[in-house]
């Protein structure tokens, strides 16, 4: 096993999970913390979930060798609803994009007071020069984030705990029930893990594609999963140890890293335009490359056009955008998710042909 090759995987997987809405705070707040201790649960199950089909899907691509997501939606879900999904999952995929340049723009305004749409250029140039490089590099920059956000995340949950006013469960008496989709902590888990599941799905089957070890495919699968797990527990409960004032925020983990020192928040404030960074090369790429050639003149163009569009889009808000396309998002990634249940579910009852292409076991 080479550990260089699990952490290197392992991190960018964890970097694409873990987006603007993440890193920010307003996921975690809209779909866990506002259902108050339960939230904790939420988490495990939900990251239970995404990492298990997460894993199955980048075995298939890896076994196929794939360059899109479209090969195994056909396979699992038949020529006509596949490609169904497939056209949704791109929209869904594009709207994230603009949804994070959103995301960036808001936090550098809440930060440094910068105009939000000079946030917004500033991500789409920066994403723009990433997705003119090699695939082997963009996976490299993908995972640089995550030690760090991993570092972070655990300092200024510690810091909370010790010195916030609030206990975790005086926080979960400022919960507000009308925010999650379903007020149901197992519900909104469920729907989150979609979520995660069709921001992912793309990227990941084609890392797995990608990757030259099929051992590194199934453990850096685990590995980034339990990176994903520890950030997400730390990161609700110093939400919730300051959610007096987290929950009227558009960036409510600025709340947890400022408590810490205004410096700490400014650098953190960087770690979370690198992860929105992340996670809109991740999603862009993944539509490129459904369409075009990579970094063909027809792979230039497309992503110059939908770069315009997105900035436009960007006018609408963070927290909006969200609100409206996110539940529906995880209703989609929902449907591929179960898709790939099923898919392990036949392996276990009879050889899958959709394993046939290797002797590893689980």
């Amino acid at each position: 096993m080479n550990i260089k090759e699990l952490l290197k995987f392992a991190f960018a997987y964890c970097g694409i999970v873990i987006g603007a809405g993440f890193a920010t705070g307003q996921e975690i707040m809209q779909f866990f913390t506002n259902d108050g201790i339960m939230s904790f649960a939420g988490i495990v199950l939900a990251v239970l979930m995404v990492t298990f089909t997460f894993r199955q899907s980048a075995k298939v691509g890896y076994l196929y060798d794939v360059e899109s997501h479209e090969l195994p939606l056909i396979k699992l879900f038949g020529k006509y609803f596949g490609t169904f999904l497939d056209y949704a999952l791109i929209f869904f995929m594009y709207v994230t994009c603009f949804v994070m340049i959103a995301g960036g723009g808001s936090n550098l305004n809440e930060s440094f007071g910068m105009p939000v749409w000079v946030g917004s250029i500033v991500m789409i140039i920066l994403v723009s020069i990433t997705l003119m490089l090699d695939f082997d590099k963009i996976i490299h920059l993908l995972g640089i984030a995550t030690p760090i956000l991993l570092i972070m995340v655990i300092f200024m949950t510690i810091f909370a705990f010790i010195n916030a006013d609030l206990s975790l469960i005086e926080g979960a008496k400022y919960a507000d029930s009308t925010v999650p989709p379903w007020n149901v902590w197992w519900i909104d888990a469920t729907v989150y893990a979609g979520l995660m599941y069709g921001v992912g799905y793309s990227f990941i089957t084609i890392m797995g594609s990608d990757t030259r070890l099929y051992e590194v495919v199934k453990r850096g699968s685990l590995l980034g999963g339990l990176f994903v797990l520890i950030l997400m527990l730390l990161l609700n409960g110093g939400l919730l140890l300051n959610m007096d004032i987290a929950v009227t925020r558009d960036i409510p983990a600025l709340v947890v890293a400022n408590a810490v020192h205004p410096l700490f928040g400014s650098i953190y404030s960087i770690v979370i335009i690198v992860l929105i960074y992340n996670t809109v090369v991740a999603l862009m790429y993944a539509v490129l490359v459904r369409f075009t050639e990579a970094k063909s003149k027809k792979y230039v163009v497309l992503l110059s056009v939908l770069m315009v569009v997105a900035f436009l889009f960007t006018r609408i808000g963070f927290v909006e955008l969200i609100n409206i396309f996110y539940p529906l998002y995880g209703y989609l990634g929902i449907i591929i998710g179960f898709g790939f249940f099923i898919l392990w579910i036949r392996k276990k009852i009879q050889r899958s042909p959709y394993y046939d292409n290797t002797n590893s076991e689980e």
